[in-house]
C-alpha cells in the first residue's frame, strides 16, 4: 500500500475517544521524550504509550535514536523513556545507563529471545539441527557468491549491538555474517528463501509477528551465561569471549530518565505499570508488517481493542 493510500485510510478512521479518569493537570507541560527505535513492535508500543499519555494531558515527543546511544541519552536526561529493553542485545548498555543515573522501570510479562533462526524445512537438508555444530557442518549449503565457500548468516542492523562476527570467530564456524540495513530486509530475505525452499539462517527474535507466519526454530548454541561475555576462560574457547548463544528466556524491560520520575511522577507511575505480553507485542507488530497499517493507527487500534488492559495502568 502506498504512503498516500495509508494517509487516506488513516483520514477515514473514526475519531477514537476513550474515557480515561480525569486526574489533576499534568505536573509539567514540557514534553516527555519517548525513544523510538528501528523495529516495528518498539515503534507501535511507543505510540501506544504516547497516545495514552496524551489522553491524560501530557505533551509527548517521539525521539528516534540508535539502540545503544539511547541509553546514554536517557541517563543524561536528554530522552525520557524507552519501552523495549531487550536483554539479548541491550543488557550491557542498559546496566551502564543505570549506573549513570537512569531508572529501571520494570519488566514486561513478555519473555524474549534473539538469535540465529531458520525455517523448519532447512532440517531436511541439514540433519542434526537445531544443534549449532550440525549447522556448521552444513555451512556450504548456505554459501552465496558474496560469502564464497562460507555459509551466509543474514545478520541484524549493525547498531543493534550484536556480536555475531565475534561468535563466529570464537566458535571457529565456517560462516560469515552479512548484516542488513533494516529489519524489513530480514523478512524480505526470509520470504524469498521460503518461497524457493532454499537454505537460509538469519537473525530473528521473539516476540515477533514472524512466529505467526513462518514455522521455524532457533539454533541452539552453548548455553548463555554472563561470564561468556567477559571471561575468555569461560566456554569452549579459552582465548575468546562470545562463545555462547543468547539468553533463551531473556527479559524485556523499560527504562526512564531520572528527570522523568522527578518532573512527571504520575506519568512515571503509569509507565511502571505498563506491561505487554508476547502475544500482545506480536499482534502489535503484525498490524504493521502484515496488515499494512501505520504504527500510529496500529496503536489506536490496540488501544481500542485492549481497554481492560491499559485501564489497569492508569492511576
Amino acid at each position: 500500500m502506498s504512503f498516500r493510500k495509508l494517509l487516506l485510510a488513516g483520514a477515514c478512521l473514526p475519531m477514537l475517544v476513550f474515557a480515561i479518569p480525569a486526574n489533576a493537570a499534568p505536573e509539567s507541560t514540557d514534553p516527555i521524550k519517548i525513544v523510538t527505535n528501528n523495529w516495528t513492535s518498539q515503534v507501535v508500543l511507543s505510540n501506544i504509550i504516547g497516545q495514552l499519555l496524551q489522553q491524560q494531558g501530557y505533551n509527548i515527543e517521539y525521539k528516534p535514536s540508535d539502540t545503544q546511544l539511547q541509553f546514554t541519552a536517557i541517563a543524561n536526561n536528554d530522552m525520557d523513556f524507552q519501552i523495549e529493553v531487550w536483554e539479548g542485545s541491550m543488557a550491557e548498555s542498559f546496566a551502564k545507563s543505570l549506573a549513570s543515573g537512569a531508572i529501571d522501570y520494570g519488566a514486561h510479562d513478555a519473555v524474549t529471545r534473539e538469535d540465529w533462526w531458520y525455517p523448519k524445512y532447512v532440517k531436511e537438508v541439514c540433519p542434526g539441527l537445531p544443534d549449532w555444530k550440525a549447522l556448521d557442518a552444513c555451512a556450504a549449503k548456505f554459501a552465496t557468491a558474496e560469502t564464497g565457500a562460507k555459509g551466509r548468516f543474514v545478520g541484524p542492523p549493525a547498531d543493534w549491538g550484536k556480536h555475531y562476527s565475534e561468535r563466529i570467530q570464537a566458535l571457529n564456524m565456517n560462516f560469515q555474517e552479512v548484516p542488513v540495513g533494516q529489519a524489513a530486509t530480514l523478512w524480505a530475505e526470509l520470504q524469498a528463501a521460503y518461497d524457493r525452499k532454499e537454505p537460509v539462517v538469519l537473525f530473528n527474535w521473539t516476540p515477533n509477528f514472524i512466529e505467526a507466519k513462518f514455522d521455524g526454530e532457533f539454533v541452539e548454541f552453548p548455553k548463555y551465561e554472563k561470564a561468556c561475555l567477559t571471561d575468555p576462560k569461560w566456554g569452549s574457547n579459552p582465548d575468546a569471549v562470545y562463545d555462547c548463544g543468547a539468553p533463551a528466556s531473556g527479559y524485556l524491560k523499560k527504562v526512564g530518565s531520572k528527570e522523568l520520575a522527578e518532573k512527571w511522577p504520575k506519568a512515571a507511575e503509569f509507565l511502571k505499570k505498563a506491561n505487554f505480553s508476547n502475544a500482545e507485542i506480536a499482534k502489535a507488530a503484525m498490524m504493521v508488517d502484515v496488515d499494512g497499517m501505520t504504527p500510529e493507527d496500529a496503536a489506536k487500534k490496540w488501544i481500542a481493542d485492549n481497554e481492560t488492559i491499559w485501564k489497569a495502568w492508569v492511576n
